[in-house]
């Protein structure tokens, strides 16, 4: 080259260019970040639900409407991924039952065993299984950094839960500890699954939309039975009404349009790590909008949160 605006090429190792990090980070990490702020506002909107309206009726609307509008924006798009072979068909299919069960077991789990434990638990745990589910089916290695950078994350969420008081706080007995850290792990596990079925399929050269559209709307087909025996309350007042609209449109359908960008350019694995910030964007709004509280130790919390991801962005 003849100087140093000649055809700037990267060196094997090499860090990226700045313009091209920026990039790298608007299309990959920001996307993912945008719709993990969107889902922190899930809790305080069903603050405002009747108080009749179970955790199951609150996912399932959720999920479930929210998966019907991601279907129906996909439209004729899913089409191809239809006709895309058995392979394809079984990735998508293992993608919907995740999606079913997850806020099943998400929202099951904060009923019984508390907020704190099943926000830790079900967030906290994404990132391990999403990591561990890469080096079973792709052979993927550990990196360091997404090691070190979640550590921080999920060190980051515990602080801020126990540090979190809300009025309804109270000592959990011993099952119902154990009864709601099993959803929990069963929420995380199956937020990883579906984290990763949508990006195999992207890997493999299928469009976000379509992908999303199928996968998602796959579960909601799964979650409407549990939509019809338990969403009256919901649907029987205009809170209710406004809430499901809220939540089945924002944290939901156009939160899953931006988690799906991101996942065409990220892995699953920084995907859900980066998606720790969901506890810390509910905590803040609780104090803001609820009238909560967070102490010294929550906003340590959100610091290590915030440290955490922006190594995770640097790195994407």
């Amino acid at each position: 080259m003849s100087g140093p605006s000649a055809g700037l090429t990267e060196l094997p190792g090499s860090l990226p260019a700045p313009a091209s990090r920026r990039r790298s980070f608007r299309r990959g990490p920001l996307p993912v970040l945008i719709a993990a702020l969107t889902w922190g506002t899930t809790g305080t909107a069903a603050h405002f639900a009747p108080t009749a309206a179970s955790p199951l009726a609150i996912g399932a609307v959720t999920m479930g409407c929210g998966g019907l509008i991601l279907l129906a924006l996909a439209g004729r798009s899913v089409l191809p991924l239809l006709r895309a072979g058995r392979r394809a068909l079984l990735t998508a299919l293992a993608g919907a039952l995740c999606v079913a069960i997850y806020p099943l077991a998400f929202y099951s789990s904060m009923a019984i065993a508390g907020v704190a434990i099943g926000t830790v638990v079900s967030i906290g745990s994404s990132p391990v299984f999403a990591v561990l589910i890469e080096r079973v089916l792709d052979g993927s290695r550990l990196n360091a950094r997404w090691a070190a950078a979640t550590a921080v994350s999920a060190i980051g969420v515990v602080f801020l839960v126990n540090g979190h008081h809300g009025a309804g706080d109270q000592t959990q007995s011993l099952a119902a500890v154990a009864g709601g850290t099993a959803l929990g792990l069963v929420a995380g596990a199956t937020y990883a699954g579906y984290s990763y079925a949508a990006g195999r399929l992207m890997r493999q050269g299928a469009a976000s939309r379509p992908v999303m559209g199928l996968i998602f709307g796959g579960g909601a087909v799964l979650l409407l039975p549990v939509l019809v025996l338990t969403g009256g309350p919901l649907f029987q007042s205009t809170s209710g009404l406004v809430v499901s609209a809220y939540l089945a449109v924002v944290p939901m359908s156009l939160a899953y349009v931006l988690f799906g960008i991101g996942l065409s350019r990220v892995s699953a694995s920084t995907a859900t790590s980066l998606s720790l910030v969901e506890p810390v964007v509910a905590a803040v709004l609780s104090v803001l909008v609820v009238g909560e509280h967070l102490g010294l130790a929550a906003w340590g919390g959100v610091a290590l949160v915030g440290a955490g991801v922006l190594l995770l962005g640097m790195s994407a």
